[in-house]
This record gives C-alpha cells, structure tokens and sequence, in this order.
C-alpha cells in the first residue's frame, strides 16, 4: 500500500481485521508504504480482501495498492514486524494532526491520567510531519526517541485493542515531554499546571507570550486589546497585515465570524487550518487585528496545549508566526529566547525538539468550497497524485524549487509530487537558510538523486541562482546538496508554471486556457508578464492573449507606491496631463517631475502588462492607497471595499493583433470620470471587477478552448475569482480553479515539476 499508511494506525487496524477474521501472516512499514502479507481460509481471506481498503483508519489516505497471490507460509498468527529500511524510499510522511476528541477528553477528565497534560496524542491524532527524522516511521527516528516510554504507555503501545498501539509519539506526564514558563530573563516557574496559570494570568495582563507549539512558536496576545495588539505589531515589525486568532472553540468562531457548514468542517478537521471568514460587525476584537479587512483569519487549537491555554483564558488570542517580520518562524528554545527576546515578555517551552518549521495552513471558502492560501501544517507534506503518463514511462525524479515569493519547494518521485511546507518570501538570509534546509530533507529523506531540477526563468530569484550555483558546485556548504543533485536544469516560464500546476492538481492532461493573473514574472520575451492568457499544457503554451502592458516607472519602486502606477496608467490615456489627473497630494511637485520624466522616455521604467499592478494603480486613483506595507496590500483593500450586490461592470475591450490585446483604457477612463464624480468607491471597485470579468470571458470566447484554468495570486480575490467563474460558466466553460494548491506562488513548483516532467518524455 502507497499513500499516506504510516502513522496513522494501519497496522493496527490490519493487525486486529486479520485477528478477527482468523488469519495468519505479518504487516510491516517499509520504504515504500505498508506491506503485508494475510493467509488463512478462502473465505475468510475473501472478506479480508472486501474489508481491508473499504474500513480504513481516519487519516489513511491510499494512492496504490500493488497485490500477489503467494505460495502459503503456514503462518497461523498475524504479527506486526519490524520496520524495513532497504530500497528507494517513496513512503508518504504524514502531517501533522489536530488533537482528536478523544483526546482532548482525556486532557480535561480529572480523573485521566493525561489530564492537563500537553502532549497527549493517539494514532488518530498529534505530530507527524514535524517530528520525523527519517523513514520508516517508527519512534528511533522522530524527535521522540530520547524519550523512554513508561511501563503505562508501553502497555498501551503493545496493545492492539488500545488506540494508542504503535502510537510513535505516545507518551504522558511519568514519561514525556515537559512543559514550563520562562520571563524575560531565563528564571523558569514551576510546573505544567503552575506554567499554564501563569501564562494565562500574563495574557489576561495584556503581556505577550511566545509559545512553543507543533512547527514552531507563536506569539500569542489578547485580541480584544487595542494597545497589546498595536505593542505587539510594533515589535514584531508587521505593521498593518492581518494576524490571525485562535479561539477556544467553534461557537466563539461564530460568535466573531459567519461560519457556514464548510467553513466549520474546515476548522474542525484534522488539518485544522486557519480559515479566513468575514467578521461580524459587533466581534468585539481590537481593530488592530485586521485593519480595514472585512474578514479575520480563525483557527482553533489544535494541540493539546493550545486547548489547555485557550481554556484557561476563555477569549480569543492573536497566535502569529513567532518571527520577525519576513523571516521563518523559530523552532528552537535558545533560537527563540535570542531572536524573540525583543517581542516576547514571557516564554512557553517544552522540551520535545521540533525536527523541521511548519507554518499554519490559510483557507478560504468561497462558493462552499476550500481555495487554498498556504498549504502548511496539516496539509504539507502530503504529495499530489499526477496522471500516470500515456506512454507508460514514469517521470525521472526531479526537483522543483519554487519562486521568489511565498516559495515552497516539490520533488517528485513517479507519479506523486511531495510538496514542502510553507517556506515563504526569499527576502532574508534566515529564509534562504530555510529553504536550503527543506531541499536537504527532503532528498536525505527520500535519498532521492533528481535527473532534473526546475526553476523560474527570472535570473535574479534567489532558488534559480541556488539551481544553477549548485549544479556548477558554487553553492557554500552545499556538499550534501551536492552530492545527491547531479540533475539537468530546466528553466520554466512563470505563468506556464501556474498554468501547469492548476491543471495538475486537477489531473487534467489536456490542454486548457490558463488565465494567469499576478504581480509580476519574467516573460520569455524578457518583460514582466502578469496578467496573461496562456493557451497549453505542461508541454508548452502560446501567448494567444495579454492586458494592454503599461510602465512601471521606478520599477520595485512601484510595487511598493501604487501612486506610480496609477499615474503610469494615467499616462497611458493622457500623456503630460496624467499628473494634473492625479488625486490630490499624491506628490510633489518634484517626485512627480522626476516621474513623468521616466514616462516619456522609458528610462528606469520596465513595461509590464501584470494584473496585479492595475489593481494597485485603481486602488490608488480611487484614493485607497498610495503606498503598501506588504504586498498585495492595495489589490486587498479594492476587493474589500466594493460592494458585491452591484451587478454592473465599466466597458472593456478586446483588441486583435498578434495576440488579443485586453484593453482596459476604457475601464480606466469611466473609473477617472466616476471618482470625479464623487461616486463611491465601493461602486467603482465593483465595476472594475466586472470589468475584468467581462473582459476574461470575452478574451475566452474569442479563443474558443472549452477549459479554462484560473491561476495566479490575483485569484486570491474572492470577488473575481466568483465574477470569473459565474461569467465564464455562463459562457459554457469548464472553470479550474485552485483546490489542492494555492493559486499564488506557493503552487509553482507543482507546475514547474509537472512541466520538467512532460518535457522529459517528449520524444527528441
């Protein structure tokens, strides 16, 4: 069996289904999965074989299942065997699991012998993902090992009727884990009950907690104060980007949020995401949460010390990534205590090493159905299973390392793609350590030698320059790297990428139209794409349509001011009159000079056609933002403010050429007329998107391909992503949106090993 097998109680359940059917035979993990072998009367080795894949275990995911008729050994018993360790290693590691009820019950029965104690877990639940040190799953090689199970919890684990059999974290408070409160100076205060009081007792004060947790620390607060939440923002450096809360429980959620039956499903699974929902007017948490989002990211816990802590406060907490702004989350004690030593009043630790950083998953649920925003805890590493390739021939292995931004890495081994955790912006040196860490697991785990490894066509990425220096042997302290990457390198096209990861999350082997929409990305004519239509599969692709491009005049300069773009835009309808078209106070008289200087001449102002800067330049002219403090910023806050009732949209065109051409001169004068107008903003966000829609699916029909795959971080926008679906859907087509991966840039390396694999099996 291959799949998602160890860890989660199959062999257990084989153990006792055998048993109760009378069977003989063994099942072991192995490098592969789960093998067994099961002898006995034809009957009852019939009923086996019906049961055995219909009664699996909760978390037990089957991708194959490779089955023989073998000579009978005379085995009269069924035993569980030790794990075998030889061969290529393709079994899947687990993630990481929210805390089961059965457990959390057992935390909270005084008359337990878990009660209060925060590491319970069982084979339904606890850590996987972030504790393993290597294959097969078994406790040597987790971060468990340096802790000796009690005679209790022996007993457990060698019972097959207990839940807890073969359970690799089992532990308890004789033999497990420890748990205890530090203040800013190191002076540790008593036990785990003491631990737990005091912190709560310190959150309740309005001070700030570092918490150890599963894939690292969070920083915890009150969310209902305003001048915690703002303490806590100035530390961290985050000034305006939303955090998330944990609450204690499903009925807070909704007491702060309206949460249907798939967003509740959402947040009690066992992934246990954070689940971005909109706010209730009176929810009653400091503004400082979110600022200005209609929406708040909420999870609850998830550990059986999250659960504990909750309990004990009894409203909701701010629980971000314990980090600095732009830097991966800490995992270790003493990283913490020096890195967080100027956010954090207190410290919540334990002593259960954290074998690898995984971040929270983000999910959104529009339409009632999931739309990933980051693919971590709970949902990495599982791999997504691609399409077994016509001509029999199983992809070689390749390495994928992702983008720039919001980078995650892929290696895929035959027909699964293994996704990494949540790795995140390549813009500090602790996050290009992180994402150096991650390749290096991941082959060491899966001793995996790629033949490929594909990367973006932008030169200046930070993971392109690591494939490229690491193939040429230029990469410093990379020997380990080195001595498993001895690949080709394949350079993909950034929004081929997006296109071929939506359609292999899909399982889709045909072509499609992929409406790619996003920041920005090298196009293969050397100038920065974003907002695209891309006719093709993983094989290739043809540019057959693009927004009209426009300058960016300062280049970076203008993500960072969507004041530039707006008046770039301005600049394309009306020339030198484009500063006097500006809002108010946009510049002075200096800036402004400097900048139209640039429009004239193309100097130091790189032409993009990137959907992600048209929503930037409109939220600016519409006088929502001049200037971002993280990206998407802007693009948020038109979404946010338009009003989803109006139904109208601004005119568009569509423009033949060499390609068609979306021209949004049209939107962009009815938009200028409007906002002279004094019509609110609310209506003219609304028309925009309309527009855009409109115009996607006119560009649709005019191409006539019956798929279309929306992908890109621009369908992150709830709004459009909804106007698109319904406007193309009216028109007949097939819509693939994003549910496995995210639509950003977390999804990339899925395409870029998708496409190095179709290229690979082209015929030269």
């Amino acid at each position: 069996m291959r799949g998602a097998v160890q860890g989660v109680g199959f062999r257990p359940y084989v153990f006792r289904l055998a048993g109760e059917l009378g069977l003989g035979g063994w099942v072991g993990n192995d490098h592969r999965g789960v093998v067994l072998e099961a002898e006995g009367e034809a009957a009852a080795v019939s009923v086996f074989l019906e049961r055995f894949p219909a009664e699996l275990p909760p978390r037990a995911v089957v991708h194959e299942i490779e089955r023989s008729w073998v000579e009978v050994a005379g085995a009269t018993a069924f035993v569980i065997r030790e794990s075998g360790r030889d061969g290529a290693r393709s079994a899947v590691l687990l993630p990481d699991a929210a805390t089961c009820e059965d457990c959390v019950r057992e935390i909270l029965d005084p008359r337990d012998r878990r009660y209060g104690y925060p590491f319970t877990n069982c084979t339904n639940c606890g850590p996987r993902f972030s504790i393993i040190t290597g294959l097969p799953y078994d406790r040597p090689r987790t971060t468990m090992a340096g802790f000796a199970m009690c005679a209790a919890c022996a007993a457990e684990y060698a019972d097959p009727r207990d839940r807890r059999f073969h359970a690799q974290p089992n532990a308890c408070p004789a033999c497990g884990p420890r748990l205890w409160l530090e203040d800013g100076a190191g002076a540790p205060t008593g036990g785990t009950a003491e631990s737990l009081a005091a912190a709560a007792g310190a959150l309740r004060e309005g001070r700030i907690l570092a918490v150890k947790g599963l894939g690292g620390f969070h920083l915890m607060v009150d969310a209902r104060d305003e001048e915690s939440v703002a303490r806590l923002r100035r530390r961290k450096g985050r000034y305006e980007k939303p955090l998330a809360l944990m609450v204690p429980d499903l009925e807070t959620a909704r007491r702060l949020c309206a949460v249907d039956a798939v967003a509740a499903a959402a947040l009690t699974s066992a992934e246990a995401p954070i689940v971005l929902l909109p706010r209730r007017p009176d929810a009653g948490v400091a503004a400082a949460v979110a600022p200005g989002n209609p929406r708040l990211g909420v999870m609850l816990p998830y550990t059986p010390l999250h659960h504990l802590l909750l309990r004990a406060v009894g409203f909701p907490l701010v629980a971000t990534s314990g980090n600095l702004s732009d830097e991966p989350i800490c995992t270790d004690n003493a990283e913490a205590r020096e890195r967080l030593k100027a956010i954090a009043d207190l410290f919540l630790l334990h002593d259960r090493p954290i074998a690898r950083h995984v971040d929270d998953s983000v999910l959104a649920c529009p339409g009632g159905a999931f739309l990933p925003i980051r693919r971590a805890r709970g949902l990495a590493p599982l791999p997504i299973l691609v399409p077994r390739p016509s001509s029999g021939e199983a992809a070689p292995g390749i390495l994928a390392v992702g983008a720039h931004q919001k980078n995650v890495v892929a290696l895929m081994l035959g027909r699964r793609v293994f996704l990494s955790q949540h790795i995140g912006d390549m813009e500090t040196p602790q996050a290009y350590a992180a994402f150096e860490r991650v390749i290096r697991d991941f082959l060491s785990m899966y001793e995996a030698r790629p033949a490929l490894i594909a990367h973006d066509l932008h030169p200046d990425y930070l993971s392109t320059r690591w494939a490229r220096e690491v193939v040429a042997g230029g990469v410093e302290d990379s020997s380990e790297a080195k001595s498993l990457l001895d690949g080709e390198l394949v350079p993909v096209q950034h929004h081929h990428a997006h296109l071929a990861s939506c359609l292999a999350e899909h399982g889709s082997e045909g072509r499609a139209l992929g409406v790619i929409w996003d920041g920005t990305g090298l196009g293969t004519d050397g100038t920065i794409w974003g907002g695209e239509f891309l006719l093709g599969d993983a094989r290739g692709f043809e540019r057959v349509a693009a927004l009209r491009p426009f300058r960016l005049p300062g280049g970076e300069a203008a993500v960072r001011e969507p004041r530039r773009v707006a008046l770039a835009l301005l600049w394309e309808l009306f020339g030198e009159e484009a500063r006097a078209r500006m809002p108010a106070g946009a510049f002075d008289d200096e800036v402004g000079a400097l900048l139209g200087k640039m429009l004239a001449t193309g100097s130091r102002a790189p032409v993009t056609t990137s959907a992600g800067r048209l929503f930037d330049g409109v939220a600016a002219l519409v006088g929502l933002r001049n200037e971002v403090s993280f990206e998407g910023q802007a693009a948020m806050e038109l979404e946010f403010v338009a009003d989803w009732a109006i139904e109208d949209a601004y005119s568009i065109d569509v423009r033949e050429g060499a390609a068609l051409e979306l021209d949004w001169r049209p939107l962009l004068a009815a938009v200028v007329e409007d906002s002279r107008r004094g019509v609110p903003a609310a209506i003219i966000a609304a028309r925009f998107h309309g527009a855009l829609a409109e115009g996607i699916g006119r560009v649709a029909e005019r191409v006539g391909e019956p798929v279309v795959a929306l992908s890109g971080g621009c369908f992150q926008n709830l709004l459009l992503t909804e106007r698109c679906r319904r406007r193309l859907r009216r028109g007949g087509f097939e819509v693939l949106i994003h549910r496995q991966v995210p639509p950003n840039d977390g999804g990339i390396s899925l395409g870029q090993a998708a496409v190095a694999a179709a290229r690979r099996r082209e015929p030269t």
